[in-house]
């Protein structure tokens, strides 16, 4: 268990150093929180376009999302056309020719075959996994967040102490 100290006790140079330290937790909890927010937002985007996608008939083709190159979750009829996108600004036309099973980037190159609703539950577990993760590291960054907070105070604390000590001192010289 971490040692606690009582943050009136350490000098001001102790307190800029713990700070500095508190600044680069915060800033490494709230990266993490970034990335997997990303990552979520991802698998959201995908599930959320192939819902959009399975209502949007009416057009020639259908074009798919810069995520949604993981998969193809909804049952689209064989031959629909579409864009299957090769980069983030170059799309090519397609036909969808076997909807019964999807290939599902779980990542560093690694493909796996589902099928639809295999598939579905995967990207919704991922999903949940992901906000489960969030919720633990936001008690962490707020009680982090709170701890700088009380160190800025008392940083505060103490240069008004010094301050207020210096300005007697030169006063009681000056007399």
């Amino acid at each position: 268990m971490a040692q606690q100290v009582n943050i009136s006790e350490l000098s001001l140079p102790q307190l800029e150093v713990l700070k500095n330290q508190l600044d680069q937790e915060v800033e490494f909890l709230s990266s993490s929180i970034a990335q997997l927010k990303v990552v979520q937002t991802k698998y959201v985007e995908a599930k959320d376009c192939l819902t959009v996608l399975n209502k949007s008939n009416e057009g020639k083709y259908c074009l798919l999302s810069k995520y949604i190159y993981m998969l193809f979750l909804q049952p689209f009829p064989e031959g629909k056309e579409l864009l299957v996108p090769l980069s983030s600004s170059m799309y090519v036309p397609g036909k969808l020719s076997d909807v019964s099973s999807v290939l599902i980037d779980v990542g560093t190159g690694y493909y796996v075959e589902k099928s639809v609703d295999d598939a579905r539950d995967f990207f919704k577990r991922k999903i949940d996994f992901l906000t489960k993760q969030i919720e633990k590291i936001q008690p962490a960054l707020q009680e982090k967040h709170a701890m700088k907070q009380a160190v800025i105070e008392m940083m505060s604390q103490k240069i008004q102490q010094l301050t207020t000590a210096g300005a007697s001192q030169a006063a009681a010289t000056k007399a």
